[in-house]
């Protein structure tokens, strides 16, 4: 007998999506959702196939899982998700142990499939469907599917394809059908938030969605994550200056400075023109937070462009980044390029570059000091809130920690005085 389903959801938001989708159509069909797989008799792993790391975390967790077969109740092993797209055939030769191979755009047969081998049926999902794996009062509102970018090192449009955005009316009615669910916080994603829109609206149309979206009675606050830097404007920035429902907030990956190292990972913009989009937001809108993203390692990068690279960061100082060291994707045009880098020297400058950002991080959060901010609680342990105000985007931020958090609960609001920084993380006492 086949009734309980258990998903383990790897990789970015936009997976997490994915499988709230397909948890969607599952429950729809009468399954049981477990959170302990030793109870469940369905396992599922959406996979991520994005750089060598999160692919072999992806095979490691699917044989992790396929433990449970021994040791628990599991009759069927699923790999779904992006890896599972791609590598399909090669993985069907060497995982036996997996019962079903899908892809990224068929959860409702992969739905249809377990609930024909479980003797259900799907029913008619009213609204949306999805079944939330984030805390009850936020959301992840994913606004297109696929990029048309094509980075030289990029394989997500091998595997997603190109840009396919929702139609805005269709946001608008989902965001409300989750505000009626509890949801006051949506953080919206895609691939490339910016470019949302010029594939059915022929221009970006991001700023306006955002708009719309803060409209919402019940919506407290929207965060803009995934952005690309040459559609970054002014307008968009002032849009969201101007919106108290929108947080002060921009996620702009920019990968590199070096203009030359740029050209080669196929990237649109400048470094000037990320110079002044950060200038620009520093004179113009004190407060708004930073955060970025960066490749070391990229086939060809010399010392002296890794250099500059430190140094932008040091002058251009963002409240948040990450960094990854370069790895080559199959099939994509940077695997083949000349002048590899050894993974020695990339974990090098990986490691020179995170040291250089906690001393950054640690001087922007000790600026924030005795200043009283609004935070929401993102969960409890004991008397402990760990808490986000507007500078602490979700799944992805250090915490606001409130050691005095007696009486609140997930989801509360409430206001905090900032009494110490460290890298990541900043201590506060409630007013």
């Amino acid at each position: 007998m086949i009734e309980n389903v258990g998903m383990v959801s790897l990789g970015c938001s936009k997976n997490r999506v994915d499988s709230e989708v397909l948890l969607g159509y599952l429950k729809s069909a009468g399954f049981k959702l477990v959170q302990d797989p030793k109870a469940a008799d369905v396992i599922i792993v959406n996979t991520c196939g994005f750089i060598n790391e999160a692919k072999q975390d992806s095979i490691n967790t699917a044989l992790e899982m396929a433990q449970y077969k021994e040791t628990g109740r599991c009759k069927l092993l699923v790999m779904t998700g992006c890896l599972s797209q791609r590598y399909r055939n090669e993985l069907r030769d060497e995982m036996p142990e997996v019962d079903i191979f899908a892809g990224v755009n068929e959860y409702e047969r992969l739905a249809e499939e377990l609930a024909k081998r479980a003797g259900k049926s799907l029913c008619a999902r009213t609204g949306y469907g999805r079944v939330l794996t984030t805390p009850s009062f936020r959301a992840f509102l994913r606004i297109a599917d696929g990029c048309d970018n094509r980075c030289t090192y990029c394989a997500i449009p091998l595997i997603r394809g190109g840009r396919r955005s929702v139609p805005m009316e269709k946001l608008i009615a989902e965001a409300r059908e989750l505000v009626s669910r509890g949801v006051k916080e949506l953080t919206v994603i895609a691939q490339d938030t910016t470019g949302y829109g010029t594939d059915i609206y022929g221009k970006p149309m991001t700023a306006e969605l955002l708009t719309e979206l803060s409209k919402i009675d019940g919506i407290e606050m929207i965060y803009l994550l995934y952005t690309y830097p040459d559609t970054v404007t002014r307008e968009l920035i002032d849009t969201i200056a101007a919106n108290e429902k929108i947080a002060n907030y921009i996620d702009m990956p920019i990968q590199h400075i070096n203009d030359a190292v740029l050209k080669r990972m196929n990237r649109r913009g400048t470094r000037e023109h990320i110079e002044n989009t950060v200038k620009y937001i520093r004179a113009a809108h004190p407060g708004f937070i930073l955060r970025s993203t960066a490749i070391v390692g990229f086939p060809g990068e010399t010392e002296g462009q890794f250099e500059e690279l430190m140094t932008f960061f040091r002058e251009n100082p963002f409240d948040r980044l990450g960094a990854f060291a370069y790895s080559p994707e199959d099939n994509t045009p940077a695997a083949e390029f000349e002048n590899q880098i050894s993974d020695e020297v990339k974990q090098e400058r990986l490691k020179r570059l995170y040291e250089q950002q906690m001393g950054i991080s640690l001087a922007l959060n000790k600026a924030r000091l005795g200043k009283v901010e609004r935070v929401v609680v993102e969960y409890t342990q004991g008397d402990t809130a760990y808490c986000r105000s507007y500078a602490e985007a979700p799944d992805t931020d250090g915490f606001i920690i409130v050691p005095s958090g007696g009486g609140l609960r997930e989801g509360d609001y409430t206001d905090v005085r900032l009494t110490r920084a460290m890298e990541y993380d900043i201590m506060g006492e409630r007013v």
